[in-house]
């Protein structure tokens, strides 16, 4: 009586075979890979040694490209700190703007008056803020932005918005000066309410001022946060 098993394990000693008859030639044409790849820098640093002149240039373009990045580089920040000195915003020129650009303006202001991190923050899920510095003195800003395309004449930003900037500003961001700052204007429960829980607010008539100035956020409001460290001499 004819047994199969040894059939079927002929066959898997013949697959066994393929299998490292195809891992040895894998090694194989890695290793003519290998050989090609060295022989190649082998004779391509020779002819760099034959050929000295190459190499000089190669340093020499490689130093002036260097240079050329890092002037570009020193020029762009000077020009942004020339920039960023000069920045003025009338506040009709505010209204015309999207909220969107509305809130970068605000950062670039922040920006302005030295406060080096600034950067612009709202969207979907920003919990209240739209913008966030930390000023030379050391001082954690925080500024939710309400545009109005009207300006004075538009809906007035009321209590509920100051409701959510007072309950993420200090707990979530870690505000010491939490804002709400508007074109437009504010009501009057809105009033008593930042006065209430130490919030201030920048109204249409203030952001005026502040951005067509010279003068630093801080400077122009009442009973803003001590500062928390001295500010930089740089």
């Amino acid at each position: 009586m004819t047994r199969r098993p040894p059939a079927r394990r002929r066959r898997r000693s013949g697959t066994t075979r393929r299998s490292k008859n195809s891992s040895s030639e894998g090694l194989v044409f890695l290793g003519l890979v290998g050989l090609v790849a060295i022989s190649l820098i082998a004779a391509i640093l020779n002819w760099l040694a034959t050929h000295p002149w190459v190499v000089a240039l190669l340093l020499l373009a490689a130093a002036g490209a260097g240079g050329f990045w890092i002037r570009r580089r020193q020029e762009a920040a000077r020009w942004e700190q020339v920039r960023a000195q000069g920045l003025r915003y009338a506040v009709e020129h505010l209204d015309s703007l999207h909220h969107n650009d509305f809130e970068f303006a605000v950062r670039d202001l922040m920006h302005r008056d030295g406060c080096a991190d600034a950067q612009k923050v709202g969207g979907r899920g920003d919990n209240g803020a739209d913008v966030k510095a930390t000023d030379p003195f050391g001082r954690r800003w925080v500024i939710q932005c309400k545009h109005r395309k009207a300006g004075w004449s538009g809906s007035a930003v009321g209590t509920p918005d100051l409701q959510v900037l007072n309950g993420t500003g200090r707990q979530i961001h870690g505000g010491d000066v939490l804002v709400m700052l508007t074109n437009g204007r504010f009501s009057g429960p809105a009033l008593d309410f930042a006065k209430s829980q130490r919030l201030h607010l920048v109204d249409r008539k203030l952001l005026a001022e502040w951005a067509s100035g010279s003068r630093p956020l801080w400077e122009l409001l009442r009973a803003v946060p001590p500062p928390r460290k001295p500010p930089s001499l740089s």
